[in-house]
């Protein structure tokens, strides 16, 4: 007894004495692409996910992915971090449902949540992209949740294809009343066709039941307005919608940037006065070049500039694809960009590729690190 004593009491002291080597310190920096464990070493679950910063800290929402499918079998994850190095499990805010023919039944495909917090109404606002259980990605809607508390329970209240019989405001006369329906092409991807869909026919076909809804996110204005942005018109063109002042719904003023453009996995923030907006090509899982658009309003005009990656793998954003874009609590211009490297045939292996957004002549540049922290925003700010 005396002898394990005496070990313990020694096994102390060099702890003690040497207090980095024994005591785990955490990480201290950004590896993009690399296992990125918990605080229970295991890999973060959170894909296509959004950051919600409130009353000091950060809150990443984000899909849980399963070992052999993309579908949802466990719902919205959230995890917690002082520091955005080191993450604490939350647990699963939103649960799939065991009801059949529930919209979120487990099944369902459940994408790109979103967390905003509405100041009026104290309550946490989270947006996904739904798809019906077994019906593909033929439904395309967004589904709502509400709660009392970031870490949920999330309250699941309805799923809908958003503005029912409202025209975009940056639509003409003549596009509204164009009498081309999609029976007049015999081929999609032909130049008329093309034409066609810049002038509106998936607007004109969906317009009684509601425009289509996908990969998105959501954005909130320095004045507290909210704005739901998905791709819509069959991935063909983006949507910019203003929503409610309780943010659960929509006002119907919404617009069409970059009609068929063929943009989705938007990420937006705001610099300046100016809004900047990074979104990828529609190819799948597979990786493609990203697209910058900017505007000085948020109701456009939108410009389109050239891929804001540089460097080896600009050209597939570094085996990546949006999905959010954060601002740096408590520090001017810092904002990180938040991608998804997808490993469709072991979804929950996917790996995340979070980088510093630098400016270069006004705009935003994406440089490939293999490690990074925070530090380099001081040293941007420094620069400038």
């Amino acid at each position: 007894m005396l002898f394990t004593f005496f070990c313990a009491f020694l096994m102390i002291v060099l702890m003690g004495c040497n207090p980095k080597s024994e005591v785990p310190q955490g990480f201290q920096s950004f590896t993009p692409g690399q296992p990125w464990p918990d605080a229970d070493s295991v890999h973060i679950n959170a894909h296509g996910g959004g950051i919600l910063y409130y009353n000091n800290t950060y809150y990443w929402f984000g899909e849980y992915k399963s070992e052999n499918t993309s579908s949802a079998r466990v719902g919205v994850n959230c995890y917690s971090s002082k520091d955005l190095y080191n993450w604490k499990s939350e647990g699963v805010v939103l649960p799939v449902s065991d009801s059949v023919g529930s919209d979120i039944e487990t099944g369902c495909v459940m994408e790109r949540p979103k967390v905003i917090y509405n100041a009026k109404t104290q309550q946490f606002v989270l947006y996904f992209h739904l798809e019906l259980k077994g019906k593909g990605y033929s439904a395309a809607r967004v589904g709502i949740a509400v709660s009392d508390n970031v870490t949920g329970p999330y309250t699941y209240m309805r799923s809908l294809q958003p503005n029912a019989g409202v025209w975009p405001q940056n639509m003409t006369e003549e596009q509204k009343t164009s009498s081309l329906t999609m029976d007049d092409f015999s081929d999609w991807w032909t130049d008329d066709w093309m034409q066609a869909v810049h002038d509106g026919l998936f607007i004109r076909r969906d317009f009684d039941g509601g425009q289509m809804s996908r990969d998105m996110t959501l954005f909130v204005d320095d004045d507290g307005k909210a704005y739901h942005i998905y791709a819509s018109e069959e991935n063909l063109t983006l949507h910019i919608a203003e929503l409610s002042d309780d943010y659960l719904s929509y006002t119907g003023k919404y617009i069409r940037v970059a009609p068929g453009g063929h943009n989705e996995a938007p990420a937006i923030f705001k610099k300046d006065g100016k809004y900047f907006m990074i979104t990828s090509g529609c190819t799948g899982w597979d990786p493609n070049a990203a697209r910058l658009l900017t505007a000085e309003s948020i109701w456009g005009p939108w410009e389109q500039h050239p891929n804001p990656c540089v460097g080896e793998d600009a050209d597939l954003t570094f085996h990546s694809q949006s999905t959010y874009i954060l601002p740096v609590a408590g520090k001017e211009d810092a904002f990180i960009f938040m991608a998804d490297r997808w490993t469709p045939k072991k979804p929950i292996e996917a790996s995340y590729i979070w980088l510093p957004i630098q400016f270069e002549n006004g705009l935003p540049e994406l440089k490939w690190m293999d490690q990074w922290d925070l530090s380099i925003f001081d040293k941007t700010n420094e620069l400038q």
